[in-house]
């Protein structure tokens, strides 16, 4: 019989899912069980006409069919299970011209008796053939499949109930008052008994930053007037002062006192420190600044380098979350940007600074700022008067050092296929900032748990992590992270963070660095506030924003993907402004004040379980790094800020990102493109792209992990956001006009560039990782050079 080509017969461009033959074809024979079944029915028809051949004489002296051509004619184009070679059609329009000629009686009955034994060998050997390839199948066949991801998901989130984790909370509220080693004792205990059969209970003894004996204090000189942070009179101080006095300091702050004008510098961006030192000498004044709008360690570096000496924080009421009257109300924050601090320097503070926050109505007092005036559309900002007398005060701090213990609480829920490959899920147990974080997180344990009593058994390994230390610094996170880093570099898959799950019930946010955005997103639409108000529901809210918590030296240490959902009480229209207000603490209002049905708890962990689903089952890992490569050119979006070479590199990542994710896809929906091995490293070329992205060095309370970016409307690299800082302090700044007076333009300029080129060698170690990640799959174009 003849063939034809159905492809051109030189390598041509990808045309879909199929590539053109290249000029040398290789057959790709398979064998379907179609045509073996179709081959009997046509050995039956032969047979019958030899039967009339038998009782006719054969005297027809037609063509006799061969049995070689009488399978089935294929219509239609098949493609390999491996995309990479079409098979050969038969041509439709070939016929035989195969003739025998007459011969008498007996050669025919000799024919007819060799074509009978003939068709029976061949029947056999069709026989044979069936036979065998359902042996082989059969010894083929892969395991029987859990059941249903999806039937597998409803009953999961069935057993997670509001009730349950009320009771949960109701039980971790009567530890409110021990120690932290009690609460992470309890929490072992109950992990134990849930099932997790490889539960750790660890400490670091590492150096606390805490409120010393007295208060610290504010004096205005000229009155001899002492206050609180809060703004209460110093001689008014009541029984319930010491408890605020808890949430009312800077932790690692300098200690001792600093006299000095009040300087009002709003949030202290370079443009507030140019304008302020145009017309005042900062030198060892006392900076009046708004929490806000960028990382409150680049904003402590730069009032540092302006020679500022004390500092003063505070929350401006027009920021505030909507409901809340923060006017009397002090904070807690912490300059510890992780881990246990050095305490190499002066008495264990992290900087030259004297920090204090302090309430609304104090900052305002200190201001001589009018009322603030607040409409339906409008609220005006406190600031202190044009033309106003400056305030000289004293700031006291009398912060105390020691050495304390923290605890960790680390249970494994062991993977079959990879128990190699974690996905890490934290939380903490601080006393007052846990807000129901442990109680969620029990809860998912013993839904998961219920879930392997019933015969399910994860692909990869679950940890469950809960943190102690995090309030002054994520510190047992970023302990217990650098112990195991040699491990975590190539075992952590995933972190799924339950840092502070229901701050409020205004917003759901989701965080996630951009490999997830879209399983974020996916369950963000499938759980979104349905369950608890009804009706329309605003749609998904998803960014990469840098948040403070223990998923800061996952995402900055170890560029682990990440995501986490939480309940806020701030508008998700007003992030870039309020996007830092998360780093002051206050005294933490209690789960059963803000949620008192416990739906909202409900709904995180519901969420939470789905994504560690996905994440511990999918064959594939549920990342895609095409949208890795759109977040970069989103961020690279103003040309005029970048060079050729990053714009071409951009679009050149993106073009093999598009087709590794497509190519990523066949095993993720395809069970017989699952071979093990080669699964295990296309996960491990998904799992490790975000680490091209780490920086060896950003501005101080910026990630180093570029993904992540810092809120604002427009979307933008974090170092280049403040490169135009960067240049513009070094036109103001003395100490560096010092060191380069002779060429202060230069200097500056170099700093973005050489932000430009770390970004540029990022995008070409992605781009060769994702060659990797190409090469995997057979029919990658440079596969086969």
């Amino acid at each position: 019989m003849a063939y034809r080509k159905v492809c051109d017969a030189q390598a041509g461009p990808l045309d879909g899912e199929v590539l053109h033959c290249p000029g040398s074809l290789e057959l790709d024979w398979d064998l379907d069980k179609e045509e073996l079944q179709e081959a009997g029915p046509s050995s039956e028809r032969t047979q019958m006409q030899h039967g009339d051949c038998q009782r006719s004489g054969c005297s027809d002296p037609g063509p006799d069919p061969d049995p070689e051509f009488m399978e089935p004619i294929q219509n239609s184009v098949s493609v390999s299970p491996h995309g990479r070679f079409e098979r050969l059609q038969e041509d439709p329009n070939y016929i035989s011209h195969f003739t025998r000629t007459t011969g008498h009686k007996g050669q025919r009955r000799l024919h007819c008796f060799i074509l009978r034994y003939f068709l029976a060998g061949v029947g056999i050997f069709v026989l044979g053939i069936l036979v065998g390839w359902f042996i082989h199948t059969s010894s083929k066949r892969p395991t029987a499949p859990p059941p249903e991801s999806l039937d597998l998901l409803e009953e999961l989130l069935r057993g997670i109930k509001a009730d349950k984790i009320d009771a949960l909370q109701k039980s971790f509220s009567s530890l409110a008052g021990d120690s932290e080693e009690s609460r992470a004792r309890y929490l072992y205990r109950q992990w134990v008994g849930l099932g997790l059969t490889d539960v750790h209970l660890y400490n670091h003894t590492v150096l606390l930053s805490l409120p010393g004996s007295t208060p610290n204090t504010i004096t205005d000189r000229s009155s001899h007037q002492c206050f609180l942070p809060h703004g209460t009179p110093c001689d008014q101080r009541g029984p319930t002062d010491l408890l605020k006095q808890q949430f009312s300091y800077a932790a690692y702050s300098a200690v001792g006192s600093v006299q000095g004008e009040v300087v009002d510098v709003q949030y202290a961006s370079v443009e507030d420190l140019r304008r302020a030192k145009d017309s005042l000498n900062l030198t060892n004044q006392i900076a009046v600044v708004k929490l806000g709008q960028a990382p409150l360690l680049y904003k402590l570096s730069l009032l540092s380098d302006f020679g500022f000496r004390g500092v003063l924080l505070y929350i401006d009421p027009c920021d505030a979350p909507p409901g809340r009257n923060i006017w009397h109300e002090a904070f807690r924050v912490t300059l510890n940007p992780g881990g246990n601090p050095s305490f190499a320097g002066s008495g264990g503070s992290l900087t030259s600074l004297l920090v204090q926050p302090i309430s609304a109505f104090l900052a305002k007092t200190l201001l001589s700022s009018p009322s603030v005036g607040q409409g339906a559309d409008a609220c005006t900002l406190l600031s202190m008067p044009p033309n106003t007398e400056r305030k000289k005060i004293t700031v006291t701090i009398g912060n105390q050092m020691s050495y304390k213990k923290i605890y960790n609480v680390v249970g494994y829920l062991k993977g079959r296929k990879n128990p190699d490959r974690h996905v890490l899920v934290g939380s903490r147990h601080d006393s007052n900032q846990g807000g129901g974080t442990s109680a969620i997180m029990t809860q998912l344990i013993a839904a998961l748990t219920e879930q392997t009593k019933q015969g399910w058994v994860p692909d990869r390994t679950t940890v469950f992590c809960s943190w102690g230390g995090t309030a002054l610094g994520n510190i047992g996170s970023y302990e217990w992270g650098k112990d195991n880093s040699v491990v975590l570099q190539s075992s952590a898959v995933a972190y799924v963070s339950l840092n502070s799950p229901v701050q409020g019930t205004e917003t759901l946010q989701a965080t996630a660095s951009p490999t997830l955005l879209q399983l974020t997103s996916d369950i963000q639409r499938r759980q979104l506030l349905s369950c608890i108000r009804g009706g329309n529901c605003p749609g998904p809210n998803v960014s990469s924003f840098q948040l403070p918590g223990d998923v800061s030296f996952f995402a900055n240490e170890l560029a682990v993907p990440t995501m986490e959902f939480a309940f806020e009480q701030t508008k998700a229209e007003s992030t870039e402004t309020t996007g830092f207000l998360s780093e002051a603490q206050f005294s933490a209002e209690s789960p059963e004040t803000l949620d008192p049905l416990f739906k909202f708890h409900e709904t995180i962990a519901k969420m939470t379980a789905e994504a560690i689903l996905r994440l511990v089952s999918d064959p594939v890992l549920p990342f895609y790094p095409l949208d890795i490569v759109l977040d970069v050119q989103n961020k690279l979006k103003d040309k005029n800020a970048v060079s050729p070479p990053l714009l071409s590199s951009a679009s050149t990542l993106r073009d093999h990102a598009a087709f590794f994710q497509s190519e990523a896809m066949r095993p993720a929906n395809d069970p017989k493109e699952r071979d093990p091995s080669h699964v295990r490293m296309l996960n491990d070329v998904l799992r490790d792209l975000e680490k091209s992205f780490i920086m060896p060095q950003t501005p101080a309370g910026v990630f180093r992990n570029l993904l992540y970016s810092l809120p604002g409307k427009t979307p933008q690299f974090s170092i280049l956001k403040f490169s135009p800082d960067v240049v513009l302090h070094c036109s103001v700044t003395s100490k560096v006009a010092k060191h380069h007076a002779l060429n202060k333009d230069a200097f500056c300029h170099s700093a973005k560039n050489q932000s430009l080129s770390l970004i540029l060698r990022a995008l070409r170690s992605a781009e060769r990782l994702v060659g990797f990640g190409l090469d995997l799959f057979q029919n990658y174009p440079g596969a086969t050079k």
